[in-house]
């Protein structure tokens, strides 16, 4: 009796024991680390324009960064559709997302669903976007640096001051309104330099539309000469100018954009009409949001405000 009495205490303590040293069993314990601030967070990423080359880039360079975080991340893309966007962004708030990002997309023409998330302490980020009050940060290029660059690279050192242009440009697009204001006002300061006409560019599709475009701009500009250039808001108005041109056998015709796109430096390399851009720094957009979301999941503080990535010219190599 006393040794099955004596095995019954042992038992017990040894479970007592155990109680004592199980108590932090979760994955924490296990691990010995901290959840991440970042770990069962959701963010949405919305768009209007992810057919784009670079608004595809962008979405997926934020979209593996913060998945690298263990945030599940939602792409909504409205197909140029900007109500649609505003539905989306309405639907977003109602999932209770922790973020939003704006990507390549202009926050003024959804400012009322936005507010809607401001009001849910939702925070809003851009990635080449505006920025309006209540977002927390948009990252993008000095657009108008950049469009006062390809301009006066355009007047000064390709077209020596004088002659034709065309204007291809989507000023709905906030990044392409400031470049396209540049424009406005350099054109001003230079008489010898005539604007035959500007031509909107359907998006989605841009390259197709701009080839269009421009196929009927060369029939009403038939003479060889009679076009000197065209500026082009952004580089896939610039390929499809281009393409047209070539096609039409008008090499004396000089082509820029803006964005660095892999196919518009291929073509300037080549030798094409197309002969100079200025190279967005979409990887380093990418990381300025994927960075200010972590910092603000793990508890810091972030300056809301825009914030540069920086943009060099690109000419042919």
């Amino acid at each position: 009796m006393k040794k099955l009495l004596a095995l019954l205490l042992a038992c017990i303590l040894v479970s007592a024991m155990a109680a004592c040293g199980g108590g932090g069993s979760g994955s924490d314990a296990n691990t010995g680390e901290p959840d991440s601030g970042a770990a069962s967070k959701k963010v949405s990423l919305l768009t209007p324009y992810l057919s784009s080359v670079t608004t595809n880039q962008m979405v997926d360079l934020i979209k593996a960064g913060l998945e690298a975080q263990s945030v599940a991340v939602t792409v909504v893309d409205t197909k140029g559709d900007f109500a649609q966007l505003a539905g989306r962004i309405e639907d977003t708030v109602s999932a209770k997302a922790d973020a939003i990002v704006l990507v390549s997309a202009d926050p003024a023409q959804v400012q009322t669903q936005l507010q809607t998330a401001f009001d849910a302490g939702i925070p809003v980020f851009g990635c080449d976007s505006g920025f309006i009050e209540g977002m927390a940060v948009n990252a993008t290029s000095d657009n108008t640096a950049m469009g006062e660059m390809i301009t006066r690279y355009l007047f000064d050192d390709l077209m020596g001051g004088k002659g034709t242009v065309i204007a291809l440009t989507h000023r709905p697009h906030p990044g392409v309104v400031k470049r396209c204001i540049a424009f406005d006002e350099i054109i001003e300061e230079y008489p010898d330099i005539e604007l035959i006409t500007e031509q909107h560019v359907e998006v989605p599709g841009p390259i197709e539309s701009s080839r269009q475009i421009m196929e009927n701009l060369i029939l009403s500009n038939s003479a060889r000469d009679s076009v000197t250039a065209v500026w082009c808001a952004w580089d896939e108005p610039a390929i499809g100018a281009t393409q047209a041109l070539q096609d039409a056998g008008r090499d004396e015709v000089i082509v820029v954009g803006v964005d660095g796109n892999s196919q518009a430096v291929e073509m300037i390399n080549l030798g094409t009409n197309l002969k100079a851009t200025v190279s967005q720094n979409f990887e380093g957009m990418a990381d300025i949001v994927v960075n200010e979301i972590t910092n603000m999941f793990n508890g810091e503080e972030i300056a809301p405000g825009e914030q540069y990535a920086p943009a060099n010219l690109i000419t042919k190599q």
